[in-house]
């Protein structure tokens, strides 16, 4: 015997069919003004939620924002700390030169001193020689002094100049740190406001309304409504049924798009 086919259970349309993130189970009704009452508290507590989350990400970018004006402040600096350390390498090869001049200047006259107890001509010639060649040393290391004391006087102008510069930069920053930390404050206070805002909108809403709202809040991306415009979602952008959409123009209940699971509300209720 050949079998019929298994019979199917009617499925229901798709704007009452669960939705996934949001899970309604069924449209919820209410009728009268009642209902027009809490899409508009509906749509004030989404524009508190977007409020208030977009004050939450910019406090949490702030600490990055004043850690990036003190690294630009300390990169400030670098050419400052660039020419001072020239300057420290400069410093230190005039005090090795001026030792070796020293060093040299003993040894001549070491060497002077000598020629009065020297026995032969060769000796007297030697010695000469190694005095003639210390006073050499002595003229080529204290040419490269003076040349190190220009260099110097060049760098310690760099270092002025940096050092100006850098200043003019810092303030500049302070004040860009400042401002932001007041406009931080400023946002902590007004998070503060709507927070407080969206506590005396809550009790207006039905809690079952309530919980779809925070439901498919937190499962999509922070946005649970989403208007009709033109006759599209206005989130996924996909058309809504002629039905649907004098379903929502009655107002009688509260429909989810049947592709991103938003409540759906028609733009003239806001």
């Amino acid at each position: 015997m050949t079998e019929g086919p298994i019979a199917q259970r009617p499925e229901p349309p798709a704007h009452n069919r669960s939705v996934p993130g949001s899970n309604p189970g069924r449209p919820i009704f209410s009728r009268g003004k009642d209902v027009v009452d809490n899409f508009k508290h509906l749509i004030k507590l989404q524009d508190l939620d977007s409020n208030i989350k977009g004050i939450s990400l910019f406090l949490e970018q702030i600490p990055s924002q004043i850690n990036q004006i003190d690294r630009r402040i300390e990169e400030s600096f670098s050419a400052v700390k660039k020419y001072k350390e020239q300057l420290a390498e400069n410093q230190k090869r005039r005090r090795d030169l001026d030792a070796e001049v020293e060093d040299l200047k003993t040894k001549i006259n070491k060497f002077q001193n000598q020629l009065n107890d020297v026995k032969t001509n060769k000796e007297y010639s030697s010695l000469l020689k190694e005095i003639d060649d210390a006073k050499n040393r002595v003229d080529d290391l204290e040419e490269e002094i003076i040349t190190k004391m220009l260099a110097s006087d060049d760098i310690e102008s760099e270092i002025r100049s940096a050092q100006a510069k850098a200043e003019q930069e810092k303030q500049k920053l302070l004040k860009e740190k400042e401002e932001l930390m007041e406009k931080s404050s400023e946002m902590k206070q007004k998070k503060q406001s709507l927070s407080q805002e969206k506590a005396e909108v809550e009790p207006h809403i039905p809690q079952d309304q309530l919980s779809l709202y925070h439901d498919i809040y937190q499962n999509n991306s922070g946005i649970a409504l989403s208007p009709v415009t033109d006759d599209f979602c206005s989130v996924c952008q996909i058309r809504i049924r002629p039905q649907v959409i004098n379903e929502l123009k009655e107002g009688k209940k509260i429909i989810l798009c049947e592709n991103c699971g938003r409540i759906l509300y028609w733009k003239n209720q806001s």
